[in-house]
């Protein structure tokens, strides 16, 4: 009777010391289960898992449904997530070095932005760590053009347009305009347009197919102005948590995603503004007025980021433009 004592005891606890191995991390996200971004998510965790053995499972809360979109960035500082992605420039009233690729006309092809990203990760993982965060990896959208409820021929014509803004480079291009910013988050940005709080926005074809933009909107102008990118990271005590084949094995897994993330946004970039064409908005490359006039915003703009992000700033683009 000890022996069989004995032997339940052992097995209840080799099984609390497996229980205890695997780990389970929360991962908040903003945008829909089918866009690129959380499909590429969707694999990065199943690689995890796969290459832990089921010791490390991410479980990946899709669609703003866990977190909204401002709060992921505190959410995982704090370690009520572990893990999350964020819109980087989304956070450059924090720090302007979070809005490097936001700045218009700066890098406006992917090659481009590889360099962009490659110039600044260095800066950008600092600011992180110093929070207690490390930045896993980084994907683009395609690049960002202009919806409009009415036809545009040059800047003057988005006056008074209640433009939709998602960071604070949207808010001042609005302001420059003439338009009238207005901060909607993409969950959110459809019912904004159908009820008429805008009626205007800067963003990718991807947040246009996956909002359904023809159903409010009829114009999209393919102005290329730049293209921004999600940034997933982990909260730093949760990863030096991990045993060290874990923490490779996620390492590996999100250059694995990087890699796969910038392939597949760059291949869906025409595909996506095929879908507004095919389902009857019309997409045009902006007037010749259009692009100087968002070239003047350009110019001014970027002067405008070098002012604020002092010698680190300077040393990005210095370094971009070698």
């Amino acid at each position: 009777m000890n022996r069989a004592k004995s032997f339940v005891a052992a097995c209840a606890a080799a099984f609390a010391v497996s229980a205890a191995a695997q780990t389970k991390w929360d991962m908040p996200t903003p945008y829909p289960a089918t866009n690129f971004h959380t499909e590429n998510i969707a694999q990065f965790a199943a690689d995890v898992e796969k290459a832990t053995g089921g010791k490390l499972k991410i479980q990946v809360h899709a669609g703003a449904s866990l977190f909204k979109a401002p709060e992921i960035k505190r959410a995982v500082q704090g370690g009520q997530a572990q893990i999350g992605e964020i819109l980087l420039s989304g956070y450059s009233n924090e720090d302007p070095v979070f809005g490097i690729d936001s700045v218009p006309f700066l890098a406006t092809s992917y090659p481009d932005a590889a360099k962009l990203w490659k110039a600044s990760r260095k800066a950008v993982e600092e600011r992180f760590a110093k929070q207690g965060m490390m930045v896993l990896y980084a994907v683009p959208w395609p690049p960002q053009g202009i919806y409009s409820s009415k036809p545009l021929a040059s800047i003057a014509d988005m006056k008074g347009l209640k433009m939709r803004t998602y960071n604070p480079y949207t808010s001042r291009i609005a302001e420059l305009a003439g338009a009238q910013p207005v901060t909607i988050q993409a969950a959110e940005l459809a019912q904004a347009f159908a009820t008429g709080a805008v009626n205007a926005n800067m963003t990718s074809g991807a947040t246009g197919y996956d909002t359904k933009a023809w159903e409010v909107v009829k114009n999209f102008y393919d102005t290329q102005a730049w293209i921004p990118k999600n940034v997933v990271f982990v909260n730093r005590k949760a990863f030096d948590a991990l045993d060290k084949a874990s923490q490779d094995a996620v390492r590996k897994a999100a250059a694995d995603a990087e890699a796969r993330g910038w392939k597949t946004s760059e291949e869906k970039a025409k595909w996506y503004l095929d879908q507004l064409k095919s389902n009857g908005m019309t997409v045009a490359a902006p007037s010749a007025q259009l692009k100087a006039d968002f070239q003047k915003v350009g110019a001014t703009m970027t002067e405008e980021w070098l002012r604020t992000a002092g010698p680190d700033g300077k040393a990005i683009v210095d370094a971009y433009k070698k």
